[in-house]
């Protein structure tokens, strides 16, 4: 048998093994471990570059820290991996969200990533974009075990004999030019609606907070109070604190000891990440067994306000209405359930919370540690309310509830386009790194620009 055959044999065997499309009849497909090879390199008592991690949407970057405390000092980093510009840096654990590319910058990993130096028959960018495609994805999924999604593995021999594209020198190179050029335009375009999307958000959030603490009428006389917090209302409006409005209840501790004697019920239970601001995030529930007792004690009723005890300051204090979206549920004890006197003020009590004045109290009530806050329940019975006459918050409800609505429209459907966009960047990517369109003819025919043009009309419409 002539090399030639048995090159060809290895490539078809690669192809239908791994479920490859049908690449162009010039590109030759080879394993891994014969295109890479790893990097032992370390940093020493020298740190060598900025630390660095891979995003799940733009490959190896600067790692950035929600503070300084965060930051490993010289000796912690010792034994971290070093990734010089053209490696590939790869984070097994997180290869089910392509946690992996080819490096821009230089500096160093933790040392369970793996770093690899690129055979001369890669283009690295060509390789950034092939490696980090859906395709590949694909690959990686079929191979990764483990018990934990964000702790996926996956063996040596598996991550050795995936198999590489490789078309020739000048096909990767206008390849990679290509797809550089075509993601920046739609990344900008994506930018360009996410910066739309944080200023919806802030005028939904100005919204809300001047509804609560002035209502809706620029003409209304406004009166001193003495809250810090709430300085002048509305002259019919009275500030009263949270305790005055409501019960505030604690939640159920988890990891408790519960005697064998006792029947339990695995129960839902409400936790600091369902309770969004305004909103419940219900798409995962946790369970946790129950007991009879721990029912009545901390189930909860329709109309009670969820607001959270700890987390970022972001979510400290955030609160939501719980109006009994699952049957029989119950909270825990990082979340209150502030439980209105009278219901028919819950969406009041809620919207006030996230209210901006309420970003201050909370912040100057809660104990603060390195990168969590808590209030006391204490300090938030101290939380002011400025509750309007009845007919008068609905009034201002209404009101409110219809700028909101026409601010999250457009927010829901900027959000999708924004979906749509990133698809086709996926798509697009896939299709040039695999040979499934011409990049040469592709940009000049203005495909993207219809693209484009098409997500947008479906977007509107």
């Amino acid at each position: 048998m002539s090399d030639m055959s048995s090159k060809e044999l290895v490539r078809d065997r690669l192809i239908l093994e791994n479920e490859l499309p049908k690449i162009p009849s010039g590109w030759s497909v080879e394993r891994l471990r014969f295109i890479l090879t790893e990097s032992k390199e370390r940093n020493g008592k020298e740190p060598v570059g900025e630390m660095l991690s891979v995003s799940e949407f733009r490959g190896v970057v600067p790692k950035v820290y929600d503070s300084e405390e965060q930051r490993r000092t010289d000796q912690e980093v010792e034994n971290y991996r070093v990734v010089r510009p053209g490696q590939l840096a790869v984070n097994s654990m997180w290869l089910n969200h392509l946690g992996l590319g080819v490096s821009e910058h230089l500096g160093h990993v933790s040392p369970a990533y793996g770093v690899y130096d690129l055979s001369t028959r890669l283009v690295p960018r060509f390789a950034h974009h092939l490696v980090r495609s859906q395709f590949y994805l694909k690959i990686y999924l079929r191979y990764l075990y483990g018990i934990r999604p964000n702790s996926f593995q996956i063996k040596a021999n598996d991550w050795a004999n995936i198999p590489i594209l490789l078309p020739d020198l000048a096909t990767q190179k206008a390849i990679a030019d290509f797809l550089d050029r075509e993601t920046a335009r739609i990344d900008q375009l994506i930018e360009k609606k996410q910066r739309l999307v944080a200023l919806l958000g802030e005028q939904r959030a100005s919204a809300i907070s001047s509804a609560v603490t002035v209502g809706v009428d620029e003409d209304a006389d406004l009166v001193p109070t003495s809250s810090q917090y709430l300085p002048r209302v509305p002259a019919t409006w009275r500030v009263w604190r949270l305790k005055h409005l409501a019960e505030i209840r604690g939640g159920l501790t988890l990891g408790r000891q519960i005697p064998d004697s006792l029947q339990t019920t695995l129960t839902p239970y409400m936790r600091v990440a369902n309770v969004q601001a305004g909103w419940l995030d219900l798409s995962d529930v946790a369970e946790t067994p129950v007991t009879d007792a721990e029912k009545k004690r901390y189930f909860l009723e329709h109309g009670d306000v969820l607001m959270n005890e700890g987390g970022d300051n972001d979510k400290l204090g955030r609160g939501a209405v719980w109006k009994s979206d699952i049957d029989a549920c119950v909270h825990q004890n990082h979340v209150f359930a502030v439980r209105p006197n009278d219901t028919r003020y819950s969406d009041w009590i809620s919207l006030a919370t996230n209210a901006r004045y309420a970003r201050d109290f909370f912040y100057l009530h809660s104990n603060q540690s390195t990168n969590l806050a808590s209030i006391s329940k204490t300090n938030l019975s101290r939380f002011p309310v400025a509750l309007p006459p009845f007919e008068e918050m609905n009034a201002v409800l209404d009101v409110l509830w219809d700028r909101v609505g026409k601010l999250d429209l457009i927010n829901a459907k900027t959000n999708n386009s924004i979906d749509r966009l990133r698809e086709y960047r996926a798509a697009l990517i896939t299709a040039a790194v695999t040979g499934q369109i011409d990049v040469a003819t592709y940009g000049k025919r203005g495909e993207t620009d219809r693209t484009f043009d098409r997500i947008e009309e479906e977007v509107r419409n």
